[in-house]
């Protein structure tokens, strides 16, 4: 065959696979390339030195093992197949027919037949999203192998009988883990990008890439701190954090900041935001453009936020109740004494509002009424549709995590970021191991994953409590949960609630957030907004991105109630600001936070980084 006749049929894409295409594999000067391999294994064995040196000093322990409850969960599926002959068959079957179809259009390719074309139901898959998975026969043979057995894999899952919900719930997590790393773009020889970067480079990209690998080993301290953007790039105060305000009130688990007013009138109410403890609070407020407290400031809102202290052994036993009042009732009093009023309107935000849901339910038993209305933004209260986290909760891995959290006072933001990953592997941990390590290029500036790298440790009490009180027991929803010596209950919670939910929220599914609004004893306002977890609400107006949907309270089903809503494009802030002002649009002079000599904005708390 002539070397400029292109590979393949019409279907094997545009430009097809000739000759020059061929000349980007291949390797130019072999010498270069096996100096520039011995440097990469010196690296390498240096990244193996930073995993091992603390655990031969005895200061990481590897305590809690999850491959061991995947092992263990993936068995019971194997057993169902394996236990009788006629079922093995079937699973075979199902596998090797698809496999026979793929190889058939491969030798058609191969010989410049216009055989048939690449089956439609293949799945659609970014990762593949270089030409030549498709148009270089090599690559397309083991992108459609993949993609056909990863499909096959999640199917045995679906139809093993016999397993109880949750078993089956782990089981699918745990295939998806497994194919999105055995997936052929993570490897070096069976990714075209990897392996076109590799010849042009002469191999300098796996240098560069074990020298990083090292390096976050290293940052991690004995454990993979896996870097998903140029952190030198970001500091609090200078590019993020930066809406001026004081530090008004501290204690030990907690700081609480006033903003500086931008309006000469404020609205009567202070309003109290209260973030999770899980991350920083500064995801409301990563610049000028993104900040939604900004903006809360800019609509004429006196806005108080709780920065919580990232804790240590020191802190093991602050526990759930320490959190509510040392937490949030510490800075009401704080709000209620810097604003001079006793109606204060507040916001949650993720666990943040679990807690304040929580709170509020406390305040209803002891007649404390200064909080007038409350916002909760992505917040469970019942855990029933909880998610994919809730494959790391029952009482075997609860228990080994109680054990590793006792033993330390803490639980590691790093193991708390890493879960968060995995529920997004193919976007939040793949791709950066293939960029960084394999390509050997550093990831770009992107303010939203520094925040997401800067991780905060948990208290031992307190997130024990919060997992077993709320992800396994589901207690809050059940009026079951017990909080200073009293069981409270989301019915005695009555006052006007805005609850925004994100249509694609992996963390806290929309389906549970909708469920848990039938709990409260009160009017519920339920909003839909695009997109997820993080970009669903920190979505600012003049982005005019995404959109949300409202129609009424969270009545039947959220499918139903989908069915029946107003789309509207744009952010949700202006829909929020409109609700706020009906329930009380009352004005004042505007309030400047008092030098309680504490610092100003963002405070010291925020910058204690793991």
């Amino acid at each position: 065959m002539d070397t400029r006749e292109k590979v393949g049929g019409p279907e094997a894409g545009s430009k097809g696979f000739d000759a020059k295409s061929f000349e980007a594999y291949m390797v130019k000067d072999p010498q270069k390339l096996a100096v520039n391999l011995a440097k990469a294994a010196e690296n390498l064995g240096k990244a193996a030195t930073e995993w091992l040196a603390p655990r031969e000093r005895g200061e990481r322990v590897d305590t809690f093992d999850p491959m061991t409850d995947m092992i263990k969960t993936l068995s019971k599926v194997i057993e169902y197949w394996m236990s009788e002959p006629q079922r093995t068959l079937e699973a075979q079957s199902l596998l090797l027919s698809s496999y026979m179809g793929i190889w058939m259009h491969t030798l058609s390719r191969l010989s410049g037949e216009a055989g048939p074309e690449e089956p439609d139901t293949l799945r659609k898959d970014k990762r593949f999203a270089d030409p030549d998975w498709r148009q270089n026969p090599f690559f397309a043979l083991l992108r459609q192998v993949y993609l056909v057995t990863a499909e096959w894999a999640e199917k045995l899952v679906e139809k093993a009988e016999g397993l109880d919900d949750h078993t089956r719930h782990k089981a699918a997590f745990y295939v998806r883990q497994l194919t999105a790393a055995l997936s052929p773009a993570n490897f070096a020889l069976t990714n075209p990008e990897v392996y076109r970067e590799t010849v042009s480079t002469d191999g300098a990209n796996f240098v560069q890439g074990m020298k990083m690998l090292a390096e976050d080993i290293a940052a991690g301290r004995g454990e993979l701190r896996l870097r998903q953007t140029d952190t030198q790039k970001f500091a609090l105060g200078k590019n993020l954090a930066l809406t001026p305000g004081k530090v008004v009130a501290r204690n030990a688990v907690c700081e609480v900041i006033q903003y500086a007013p931008s309006t000469e009138t404020v609205f009567k109410r202070p309003l109290l935001i209260v973030p999770p403890w899980i991350n920083k609070f500064y995801i409301l407020d990563l610049g000028p453009q993104k900040s939604f407290i900004k903006w809360c400031v800019d609509q004429g809102h006196s806005v108080f936020v709780i920065s919580w202290v990232n804790p240590d052994e020191h802190h093991a036993s602050f526990s759930w109740e320490d959190y509510s009042a040392q937490g949030i009732d510490f800075a009401l009093s704080t709000v209620e004494k810097a604003a001079g009023e006793k109606e204060i309107n507040v916001i949650g935000y993720c666990v943040g509002g679990t807690l304040l849901s929580a709170t509020l339910a406390v305040h209803a038993k002891r007649g404390d009424r200064r909080v007038q209305s409350a916002t909760f933004l992505t917040t469970q209260v019942d855990f029933t549709y909880a998610g994919d986290l809730k494959v790391f909760v029952d009482e075997e891995q609860l228990e080994a995590l109680e054990g590793q959290m006792k033993a330390a006072g803490y639980l590691a933001g790093s193991k708390m970021a890493s879960a968060f990953n995995m529920l997004r592997a193919s976007e939040l941990i793949w791709p950066y191991v293939v960029g960084n390590y394999l390509k050997g290029q550093e990831p770009t500036a992107f303010d939203l994953l520094y925040w997401n790298s800067d991780s905060t440790r948990m208290t031992a009490a307190n997130h024990a409590f919060y997992l077993r009180n709320c992800y396994l027991e589901n207690r809050l929803s059940k009026g079951e949960m017990t909080l200073f010596g009293e069981k409270v209950s989301l019915k005695n919670v009555t006052i006007p609630i805005y609850n925004l939910a994100a249509r694609e929220d992996h963390i806290a599914p929309a389906k549970s957030v909708f469920a848990g609004c039938r709990f409260f004893g009160g009017p519920v306002d339920f909003v839909l907004g695009g997109s997820g977890h993080i970009a669903g609400v920190v979505n600012p107006p003049d982005r005019n991105k995404y959109q949300y949907w409202t129609s009424g309270p969270a009545v039947g089903e959220l499918a139903d109630w989908i069915a029946g809503a107003k789309e509207t494009p744009g952010s949700w802030w202006p829909h929020w600001q409109a609700w706020m002002e009906a329930r009380d649009a009352r004005r004042v002079s505007a309030r400047t936070p008092a030098d309680q000599g504490l610092g100003d904005a963002p405070g010291t708390y925020v910058m204690v980084r793991s």
